[in-house]
């Protein structure tokens, strides 16, 4: 009972800061214009903060397994997610090739960050958010390797590289190293403050965005048209591939902290960034935005079952 009411109270202000965005938006202050511009302070600089914020003085990254094993599940999970919805897809004839391959897509990627984090940072320690950070390298791999690069444009191969190598990325590969030898420890406090202070505007600006996002997009379409495409979303995001990802990682030999990871990701809804992957690689977005609000909207009642049922697998 005590999860469940930590799990709610992480989930309430994702979904007010949310509705906040997409009120913004309809009022006009925000406009799609400022999108860009927003995304890109995020990704560049706030993100990053976020991440020496949590990576730097992280005795759990000191360890080998938490730096290398944490991407790679995080690239085979979602892999497997593009599998099997591709597939499903494919089996229950959800509409064209192209709506088929954005329904790949967008079931496949999970909110790995802006649900998964201000949960798990309510649940578990400074170090397990640590291991949560590298282990989103691989989800971001997985997305433009695979998910773009050969489900929904293969064409654009060619801006891959610099694709996955973002602010983000970049700022992983300086703070890990960085942790292992200690130079958080010597860091003046104000720089460590404005650090964390900057990381800290993370999460509610990029929460805005989606709800923005939302408010641009649910305008414009029918989202109640087709009600088989959200439904088998939440099937497999929300009831199957948790069992898969739980299970792996139960039996594998994998750290505490990782298995922790994997017990928030795994109860997670489609993420929202797919919306904009289909409207700029080809896709149909208008799959993708019933694949992530259809889960999003279910996963208020998911969220707690699967992470109470993985804690208790765990031992906690």
């Amino acid at each position: 009972m005590q999860t469940t009411y930590i799990v709610i109270h992480a989930l309430l202000p994702i979904f007010a800061i949310i509705c906040a965005g997409y009120l913004a938006r309809r009022l006009g202050w925000i406009n799609e214009a400022a999108d860009r511009s927003i995304m890109t302070l995020i990704v560049n600089l706030l993100y990053p903060c976020l991440i020496f914020s949590f990576i730097l003085n992280n005795d759990a990254l000191r360890q080998v397994a938490n730096i290398l094993v944490p991407p790679l599940f995080g690239f085979i999970s979602v892999i497997i997610g593009f599998l099997l919805a591709g597939l499903v897809a494919k089996k229950l004839d959800l509409g064209s090739k192209q709506e088929c391959r954005t329904f790949s897509v967008s079931s496949g990627i999970y909110n790995y960050a802006y649900f998964a984090i201000p949960i798990a940072t309510l649940l578990f320690d400074r170090e397990t958010i640590g291991v949560l950070l590298v282990y989103n390298v691989g989800i971001e791999a997985a997305m433009w390797i695979v998910g773009v690069g050969y489900i929904l444009a293969g064409k654009e191969n060619k801006s891959l590289v610099k694709r996955i190598f973002n602010g983000p990325v970049i700022a992983i590969c300086i703070a890990v190293p960085a942790n292992s030898i200690g130079i958080g420890q010597l860091l003046p406090s104000f720089i460590d403050s404005s650090v964390q202070q900057l990381g800290q505007c993370t999460i509610p600006l990029g929460l805005i965005l989606i709800g923005a996002t939302f408010a641009d997009l649910v305008g414009k379409n029918s989202l109640l048209g087709q009600i088989r495409v959200p439904a088998v979303a939440c099937a497999l995001r929300l009831a199957i591939l948790p069992i898969i990802m739980l299970a792996t990682a139960f039996l594998l030999p994998i750290s505490a902290e990782l298995k922790k990871v994997v017990i928030v990701q795994a109860a997670m809804p489609c993420g929202v960034f797919p919306i904009l992957l289909a409207r700029h690689y080809n896709g149909v977005a208008l799959i993708a935005i019933q694949v992530a609000l259809g889960t999003t909207l279910v996963s208020c009642i998911s969220i707690p079952i699967w992470i109470n049922f993985g804690l208790q697998l765990l031992g906690n």
